[in-house]
């Protein structure tokens, strides 16, 4: 991933970064292994939860906290990641409901969005996750933990912060554009997100031809996590239709169900599987005023999509 807007201050020998990517634009493969699978429902998108902050934000919700991360300080260097998530006994949490086939899915992105996670840690019969870890740069990274506690309120998702030093170069955002390449694949945004809701189509195709028999991964033929730039609030979207539902065709189309919680700038992270490997497709995509319509007027549709569910 190559996405950066903002320089990076040491201090201490610790390297900081706090940034907000603006702009569209399609971006390709990532240096490390970069697969990642966001996993909800199949129902319409998630309201905001009961506090009204919108999911990621908050290190606690709903009598659960994630608890501290332990990880490699220096960029390059492998280690383990771990970490535990606690009820409102402070007690760790051993059993969890499966969300798409994954009891847990981490997510790890740079707070610029210029690098971008999703993987499945491992659970200790103690109630601590770990995975495998290096961070490829230097930076301010966030790391989200979205699961379901067996007998919880639902799912959650819950973010906390890990300073790494290390390097960072950055980078320009790409030029504006609703077409990704990655390892040879082309794969065109057709929708708006917006904040009132309403279809995202993304399309895949290989040397200009549809592909058609993408691979079932983790109960789907496509993920997309959404993350709001500055912030990096956490944007639950849904696919629509499952593998072997007798409706839903194995591509190109791939489609979703988005609401934005705000207007502002948003990162939209594609995955999807094809003869056997995850590729992650970006996009950066800006949400705007939703215009009211007057008495007896018709809202137009934008490039032939409605923007309501």
């Amino acid at each position: 991933m190559r996405t950066s807007t903002t320089l990076i201050a040491y201090a201490g020998g610790l390297a900081v970064v706090f940034a907000a990517a603006l702009g569209v634009g399609a971006v390709t493969g990532s240096p490390i292994d970069m697969t990642s699978t966001h996993t909800d429902s199949h129902a319409a998108a998630d309201p905001e939860p009961a506090s009204g902050v919108p999911a990621g934000l908050q290190v606690s919700q709903d009598g659960y906290t994630l608890g501290e991360i332990t990880a490699p300080t220096l960029a390059g260097r492998s280690g383990t990641l771990s970490f535990r998530i606690l009820d409102a006994d402070g007690a760790p949490v051993r059993r969890y409901d499966d969300l798409h086939e994954k009891q847990l899915h981490l997510i790890v992105v740079r707070s610029d969005t210029g690098e971008f996670r999703h993987v499945h840690p491992t659970l200790g019969p103690d109630g601590t996750w770990s995975i495998d870890w290096a961070w490829p740069t230097g930076g301010t990274y966030r790391v989200f933990a979205d699961f379901q506690a067996s007998g919880g309120p639902g799912q959650l998702t819950l973010g906390r912060n890990v300073d790494v030093v290390g390097d960072l170069q950055p980078a320009a955002l790409p030029a504006a554009s609703r077409t990704a390449t990655v390892d040879g694949y082309t794969v065109a945004l057709a929708g708006d997100l917006t904040t009132a809701g309403g279809p995202l189509t993304l399309t895949v195709t290989r040397d200009g031809a549809p592909v058609t028999d993408l691979d079932p991964y983790l109960g789907a033929y496509g993920h997309l996590v959404a993350l709001r730039t500055g912030d990096l609030a956490y944007l639950h979207v849904h696919p629509e239709g499952e593998p072997g539902d007798g409706v839903t065709a194995p591509g190109p189309d791939v489609t979703f169900h988005a609401q934005a919680p705000s207007v502002g700038t948003y990162r939209l992270f594609l995955d999807f599987q094809h003869e056997g490997t995850v590729r992650t497709a970006e996009f950066t995509v800006p949400v705007g005023p939703t215009p009211t319509p007057t008495a007896g007027s018709t809202p137009a549709p934008h490039d032939g999509h409605e923007g309501g569910h």
